[in-house]
């Protein structure tokens, strides 16, 4: 694996949450599957559980 240099700084960091979301926080674009660029938040939860009604979001269904 590269190493990651000191002064790197990530436009966008996706973190996936254990038994939850995944997470995307900084400087990114999100697309539908026409490629329409969806608005986007510096911080935003994905579903992965499929169970969400507001997909592609994350309403934590999961937890239920």
């Amino acid at each position: 694996m590269e190493e990651v240099k000191k002064d790197f700084r990530p436009q966008a960091t996706v973190e996936v949450l254990e038994d939850g979301p995944i997470k995307i926080t900084g400087n990114f674009m999100l697309s539908d599957s026409k490629r329409d660029i969806m608005d986007s938040p510096e911080e935003v939860y994905l579903c992965r559980c499929g169970r969400s009604k507001n997909k592609p979001y994350c309403d934590n269904s999961h937890k239920i």
